[in-house]
């Protein structure tokens, strides 16, 4: 896979006022009907995102086995039946080919194309996967008073590639992507603790203060999502991210791979607290 860094999503992108996208299903008919092209980020708060996985089916048992034994980057939170564009455990009236603000597809494990819906590209040997999302604890650590800059600034949460390799299945395999978020020292504690009870939404951090320790060199300068500026008392904080398997489709170069554009999330009609083990 390209390692490229998503250019930040024009104002533009984000024409409806976040106010107005309270739920799962209105921002999943905000971008069908392609109101919303931005990242999902503090939109429809309390409500669960996921990343989106599609893949043929003769790679399903494989791919399902790498979020396995790869608990922490992939946590499963629903799986579409063969060809169906839909899980409907997840929502009523969701469309997995229309219903994120931006898509990625891949040829090959090489991307090909970037486009606002997925319908040209559906085929019926298609297998959806839905991976848990950290956009879903956002709401939590907001409510106890952790402030989210890139929320606050409106933009996409900033992503690395690291050093941890992931266990492989199959033909996937590859490093973990994190997601980076700028804590004040006095609100770290208060954030693992919080999301630590949400392992459908990546769990506790897997790295605290030291970027280099996980091979990322320069925090400036993102794999994926947009560069968020630290002050000088600042934590950088990361959990694991549901762009790693991005990066494993890179590996297994299937023939046809659909997945959401990073940042920019499948939003459900589940409410968090399904997703807190105590």
């Amino acid at each position: 896979m390209p390692r490229e860094a998503d250019r930040r999503a024009p104002d533009s992108d984000r024409d409806i006022p976040p106010e107005r996208l309270r739920t799962g299903a209105d921002v999943r008919r905000a971008a069908r009907v392609g109101a919303l092209r931005g990242p999902t980020a503090g939109l429809a708060s309390g409500y669960v995102q996921g990343n989106l996985v599609v893949l043929p089916a003769r790679y399903a048992d494989d791919f399902r086995r790498f979020c396995a034994l790869n608990p922490k980057p992939c946590p499963l939170i629903g799986v579409g039946e063969r060809g169906e564009p839909a899980v409907p455990a997840l929502g009523a009236d969701l469309d997995l080919r229309t219903d994120l603000p931006g898509y990625r597809v891949w040829r090959d494990g090489a991307l090909v194309d970037e486009p606002d819906d997925v319908r040209r590209w559906w085929r019926d040997d298609l297998v959806a996967f839905v991976i848990g999302c950290s956009f879903s604890f956002e709401t939590a650590l907001l409510a106890a008073g952790v402030p989210l800059r890139h929320i606050a600034l409106r933009r996409n949460v900033a992503m690395y590639r690291t050093n941890i390799a992931c266990v492989p299945a199959g033909p996937f395999a590859g490093p973990m992507v994190v997601s980076m978020r700028p804590l004040r020292p006095n609100d770290v504690v208060r954030a693992i603790e919080i999301t630590r009870r949400l392992p459908g939404a990546h769990g506790a951090p897997v790295q605290i203060g030291v970027p280099d320790a996980i091979g990322i060199v320069d925090l400036s300068k993102p794999d994926y999502g947009d560069a968020i500026a630290l002050d000088p008392d600042d934590v950088p904080v990361f959990w694991a991210c549901g762009v790693t398997p991005q990066v494993a489709i890179g590996a297994a170069r299937p023939d046809l791979a659909i997945t959401h554009a990073p940042g920019k999330m499948l939003v459900t009609d589940l409410v968090n607290d399904p997703l807190v083990s105590f």
